[in-house]
């Protein structure tokens, strides 16, 4: 049976300022917490239904079985799913040379949840993995980003820093790879695009801000069909940014296959 003291304790972790004194966050629901359990990062406990059972595979994990009513308790979702799970904060570090020699994506002060948590998840299917972040971007252990990443959080690194200095200070080759996305940049279609580089995705209102967009040498446009007629005035961020991973895949595919 749950202590108060427990419950209290799972629920102060919905709060960014106790999750980072404890360097725990929570996982919730079957697909997610299996994806943990396979992965690198390192659980401190689950907490599931004796429906669940047959779904622990470790034996060194520390776990506790709890009915449907105490799992109410403790969930932040409308309808919890069996298994919930505390789990540590990884500490990741930016290595170079993952950066310099790969494709990573670099989020301006993303503000929404859901859309970080998309962005992961998109980042995780095309192979992308690390993501750096501004300092004032949403948090990637907020519940509601964890549970839009579908697990892909097990697998994709989200890094945050001051991306101003961070780019200042990074001293990236002549010849690396720096794109953003803008109205009057060039038709990514008609675009040749690296199989390395960053790829700065802006505010969901401001888009890329002028002190980072300084550092873009690639300004790309996401063409809208037909092309000149009146649509909306711009893409969710989550979309732009899936739209335009895709187009750096394919040419990679593309040539490849083709030899170009």
């Amino acid at each position: 049976m749950l202590s108060k003291n427990t419950i209290k304790f799972i629920n102060s972790l919905q709060k960014k300022k106790n999750r980072n004194i404890n360097k725990l966050f929570i996982v919730e629901g079957d697909k997610i917490v299996k994806e943990i359990i396979k992965s690198e990062l390192e659980i401190d406990k689950i907490f599931f239904t004796k429906h669940w059972e047959e779904n622990i595979i470790k034996n060194n994990l520390s776990t506790e079985i709890v009915n449907e009513n105490e799992l109410k308790k403790i969930s932040s979702l409308k309808t919890p799913n069996n298994a919930l799970a505390i789990v540590k904060m990884p500490n990741y570090k930016i290595d170079k040379n993952e950066i310099e020699n790969e494709l990573s994506i670099v989020l301006d002060d993303l503000q929404d949840p859901g859309n970080l948590g998309t962005i992961i998840r998109t980042a995780d299917w095309f192979g992308i993995k690390n993501i750096i972040c501004s300092q004032n971007s949403a948090d990637v252990y907020n519940p509601k980003v964890v549970q839009a990443t579908m697990g892909a959080i097990a697998r994709v690194k989200v890094h945050y820093v001051d991306i101003e200095k961070y780019l200042s200070n990074s001293n990236f080759a002549d010849d690396f790879k720096i794109y953003g996305t803008f109205l009057n940049g060039k038709n990514m279609n008609e675009t040749k695009l690296s199989d390395k580089g960053l790829i700065i995705m802006g505010n969901e209102s401001q888009g890329i801000s002028k002190n980072i967009e300084r550092f873009v040498n690639e300004k790309l446009f996401i063409p809208n069909y037909p092309s000149n007629s009146k649509t909306s005035e711009s893409l969710n961020v989550s979309t732009a940014t899936a739209i335009v991973c895709y187009e750096f895949r394919r040419g990679k595919v593309w040539s490849l296959k083709f030899k170009v």
